[in-house]
């Protein structure tokens, strides 16, 4: 499968900000089964300077600076990847209590490591409260394939889709407690209960493919990024790749952009300026499929 996929943000500020200073993150970084067909990024107002650089997540980051005065910041994202689908996922009898030893006799810290995800980091704290609600399901005989299925059903049985109640900041267990939000919300909530107990999960960003209701017309720009989750389920499987928002394994329908921690490593735009902290943010995307 292709897609052509056209992000477009634009952050608009209360009043005029100097010295702005963005890191951006939407060029898709290196993927099993993607190949980046061709890649384009325009930004207005015309950057001062711009740098592309890597890491230290699985992350492109494209640096930005504006040293004019400006009131809105637009990003345009275009590119065209090609998705191969992925292989199913066989569950290898591979228990909780094996995967949480081999994790921690992994003696790298490369990007694609399970070090880096075992512990809490800038927006996922290890929560007791959310580890004890995971308990049932995350014991050591557990198998690591039917344990994240059944952690991945629950937060989708037990949590409503429901934009607009919560932000980027918003701690997982606000979310929790609320048993409310949106995608990013039940990807943290996923990985702090994992890391509770262990288990390396990272936060992973990038697009879903979605379909219009039957007779109707897709609506341009109604498309937004989307967020999931990836386990380490050991050094035969690897990375699993899974959607606590939609309850399904990952498969040809996504196209990953970026993996870190949590939102706040690969956050699609942030950056600093001097200014009104008053802004608005608008995202415009659109995920189409060509082949």
């Amino acid at each position: 499968m292709i897609y052509q996929v056209n992000h477009t943000s634009r952050v608009r500020y209360g009043a005029p900000v100097d010295l702005a200073r963005f890191a951006i993150r939407l060029k898709p970084a290196s993927w099993p089964g993607q190949t980046l067909l061709s890649y384009h990024m325009d930004v207005s107002p015309v950057p001062t300077h711009l740098a592309e650089e890597f890491g230290p997540y699985q992350v492109n980051n494209t640096l930005v600076s504006i040293d004019e005065r400006l009131q809105e910041l637009v990003v345009t994202s275009v590119f065209r990847m090609e998705v191969t689908p992925p292989p199913g996922i066989v569950d290898d009898g591979t228990d909780i209590a094996t995967v949480r030893s081999a994790a921690l006799r992994v003696g790298d810290i490369a990007t694609f490591a399970p070090a880096p995800f075992l512990y809490g980091s800038r927006v996922v704290e290890l929560e007791p409260e959310i580890g004890a609600w995971a308990a049932s399901m995350l014991g050591d005989t557990a198998g690591i394939v039917p344990a994240i299925r059944a952690l991945c059903s629950k937060i989708h049985a037990e949590f409503t889709y429901l934009p607009g109640v919560t932000d980027s900041d918003t701690p997982p267990l606000e979310a929790f407690r609320a048993r409310h939000g949106v995608c990013q919300d039940f990807a943290h909530v996923m990985i702090a209960a994992l890391r509770w107990y262990g288990i390396p999960a990272a936060y992973v960003s990038g697009y879903l493919r979605t379909e219009p209701p039957p007779g109707r017309p897709r609506l341009v720009g109604a498309d937004a990024m989307h967020a999931w989750v990836n386990v380490w389920c050991g050094p035969r499987l690897g990375w699993v790749a899974i959607d606590p928002t939609n309850d399904r394994m990952v498969d040809q329908d996504y196209v990953t952009v970026a993996m870190g921690r949590d939102y706040a490593d690969i956050a699609p735009v942030d950056g600093v300026f001097v200014g009104t902290p008053v802004q608005k943010m608008t995202t415009g995307v659109d995920v189409i499929p060509e082949a």
